[in-house]
């Protein structure tokens, strides 16, 4: 039972499509296995399609028409190569949520004892800080606070820190207010993060802006 959902306001930016691409594939991670995030996306795109319905039409540019037939006959570009994906070892019966499709992602990266993470790329967005990360059952992720906002979507397994428990589908949000040091679950636990900011760590005096 998935009982962490993002955050209303979270949410209405990921149908607006105002959420930094890292975070709107961190949501879509969500909505894709949450029942209920899937209704309420459903009334916000209703909501929105009536108040755009209800908006004045804008005139077109003088030229508009003639720049789209200028446009039809420009080359059709190359497709994009595929990004290349690992085989990653997954805990069994873990698949990757389909909305990671497109993405590359690299090999599993020792972080500390029984922590790993895979670097995730988004070739339409390859600056955004994305990452899965595994981590062994019993296992304590460094203490640390964050230099913006960070959603955490479980894919299998679950933590627990001083905001609640987390189980599989379940999305925790966190931000620089919030300092904490996750503790997995005797069977460990795989998450795909989103960072914005990156991580800080008290016992460093620079921010840990981003691993590599």
């Amino acid at each position: 039972m998935i009982n962490h959902h993002p955050a209303p306001d979270t949410l209405l930016a990921h149908v607006a499509g105002t959420l930094s691409p890292g975070h709107a594939l961190a949501v879509a991670a969500h909505v894709q296995g949450c029942a209920h995030c899937q209704g309420q996306v459903r009334r916000l795109e209703t909501v929105g399609g009536a108040l755009l319905e209800d908006l004045a039409p804008e005139a077109l540019a003088n030229d508009a028409f003639s720049v789209t037939l200028a446009r039809l006959d420009e080359p059709t570009p190359p497709p994009p190569a595929k990004p290349r994906q690992v085989d990653l070892r997954l805990p069994p019966g873990l698949r990757l949520p389909s909305v990671l499709r497109g993405t590359a992602i690299g090999r599993w990266l020792w972080m500390g004892p029984g922590l790993r993470y895979s670097r995730v790329t988004l070739p339409w967005a390859p600056t955004e800080n994305v990452m899965l990360l595994r981590v062994g059952g019993g296992r304590r992720v460094l203490r640390h606070s964050h230099g913006g906002a960070e959603l955490t979507q479980v894919l299998w397994g679950g933590f627990h820190d001083i905001t609640g428990a987390y189980g599989p589908g379940d999305m925790q949000e966190a931000d620089e207010t919030i300092e904490h040091q996750p503790l997995a679950d005797p069977e460990g636990c795989v998450c795909l993060a989103s960072l914005e900011g990156g991580l800080r760590l008290p016992w460093l005096s620079n921010p840990f802006r981003r691993l590599k």
